[in-house]
């Protein structure tokens, strides 16, 4: 699933434009907010939790680039960070109303600690590297997210523009 996505961003990033607007501008085009409507766990432990109560803000550019943050309960109910930038590829326009995309951002984690530590790869000082792809849909100023979290889970998100 991970390559799927992986290949539909890179087509979209080459069928979109020859040019891959590098470096990105700090020009802001538009907010989205968003929240947690469902989690999944692939292989639910007993321990775990499907209520992420996700807040996140990212700031998007006219050219796709994006950076944000994001506060959510991490799968052991521990209170998580995710600073992170990324970029959004269009994949199919049906309407002028909506479009499918994808999205790929990487960061950093911050709040899996104590004896759970070591239940993301590279966790040092209770920080660890992420890079989490997505599939959503945009329809006028709301949007949605089905997000990947490595072979852990998947997680749909709503929000709004700004």
């Amino acid at each position: 699933m991970l390559v799927g996505v992986a290949v539909s961003i890179s087509s979209a990033a080459t069928a979109e434009s020859s040019r891959f607007d590098w470096p990105p501008t700090l020009e802001l085009n538009h907010v989205l907010v968003q929240t947690s409507l469902y989690t999944r766990h692939f292989n639910p432990q007993p321990d775990h939790t499907n209520q992420q109560n996700l807040i996140s803000v990212e700031l998007h550019n006219p050219h796709r680039w994006l950076a944000g943050t994001a506060w959510f309960k991490n799968s052991f109910d521990q209170p998580t960070w995710y600073f992170y930038a990324g970029r959004e590829f269009p994949l199919w326009r049906p309407s002028d109303n909506l479009t499918v995309r994808a999205k790929l951002t990487a960061g950093l984690l911050r709040g899996y600690k104590d004896e759970r530590q070591d239940n993301i790869p590279f966790n040092h000082y209770g920080i660890a590297p992420a890079v989490l792809p997505s599939l959503g849909v945009q329809w006028g100023r709301f949007e949605s997210d089905v997000i990947v979290f490595g072979t852990a889970g998947m997680m749909v998100t709503g929000g709004i523009r700004f």
